[in-house]
């Protein structure tokens, strides 16, 4: 199932560092899946540290304010690179809904709509994302017991109920930041993600 292992410099904080890239085939969706491994700088303990991260163009590229994607991807890639561990990047953008699609649900959020309602009413699910090509993904990395890093605990449901054992659920920071208020409180509220705000 994997395709290409390559190793890639990555800017953490002012230092750089390495991860091993790798791609994939074979997966149902077509879709260009990526998994980056961390070596970490101190000797690994117990099970891997692993992120499951849906890619998000706005966030984690332009850097949005609507959003806490890339301030999370930022946090996990620091976390991986002192602990170890992976960062599986997958392309479901939107929850799944498409780039297009969720730039259509931004101009429902503005009449009131938080961010699962607007899917609904484009006539998607709430959340679309299915986790079993990370589970396959990690499972062709010999990977099979991990620590996962995520404030949802749909994501630790799914890749249990897809054959991997969530030895713990390693949560993410709150954050907050002018413009994500109502959407960080929809992911808490509505969404049941752990998160500690108000």
């Amino acid at each position: 199932m994997i395709k290409v292992r390559q190793t890639v410099p990555l800017k953490v904080g002012r230092s750089q560092v390495e991860a091993e890239l790798s791609s994939f085939h074979g997966l149902e969706s077509g879709k260009e899946h990526v998994a980056m491994r961390f070596a970490g700088t101190g000797p690994a303990s117990g099970a891997p540290l692993v992120r499951m991260h849906s890619e998000c163009l706005t966030g984690d590229v332009f850097h949005s304010s609507r959003c806490d994607c890339g301030e999370q991807l930022n946090e996990a890639i620091e976390r991986l690179h002192v602990a170890g561990g992976v960062l599986l990047y997958l392309r479901q953008e939107g929850r799944g809904i498409g780039l297009y699609n969720k730039l259509d649900a931004y101009a429902l959020q503005d009449t009131g709509l938080n961010t699962y309602e607007a899917n609904v009413k484009l006539g998607f699910g709430e959340d679309q994302r299915d986790f079993a090509e990370a589970a396959g993904m990690l499972k062709a990395m010999g990977i099979d017991r991990i620590r996962l890093i995520t404030n949802n605990p749909r994501k630790v449901k799914q890749l249990t109920d897809y054959g991997i054992e969530v030895e713990s659920m390693v949560n993410t920071s709150v954050h907050m930041k002018p413009g994500n208020e109502s959407y960080l409180k929809a992911k808490k509220c509505h969404g049941n993600h752990h998160l500690a705000i108000d």
